[in-house]
């Protein structure tokens, strides 16, 4: 999993390798942010936008927002996945 991003709750957003398939390819995205118990986390599957994993305590809205999140930034997203993540100088 590579880093992607850090949400002002202090959620972290990675993704990984472009996946290989028949359509083109997946990506994986994985939310997660620290609670006093452990963490909250939630994994979608691009292009689906299907949950993969939910454990913790995210809302329905939130999960909304993620969503929302992925298609402002899928395009981006699967590029970095196909580069093997984010070059940062």
């Amino acid at each position: 999993m590579h880093p992607y991003m850090t949400l002002a709750d202090g959620t972290q957003v990675v993704h990984s390798d472009l996946i290989p398939d028949e359509d083109g390819g997946r990506v994986l995205v994985h939310f997660e942010r620290p609670t006093e118990d452990g963490f909250d986390s939630v994994r979608f599957e691009l292009p689906s936008y299907k949950i993969e994993v939910w454990e913790g305590s995210y809302t329905d809205e939130e999960l909304a927002k993620f969503r929302q999140f992925l298609e402002c930034n899928s395009h981006l997203l699967y590029g970095y996945a196909a580069q093997g993540g984010l070059k940062i100088a």
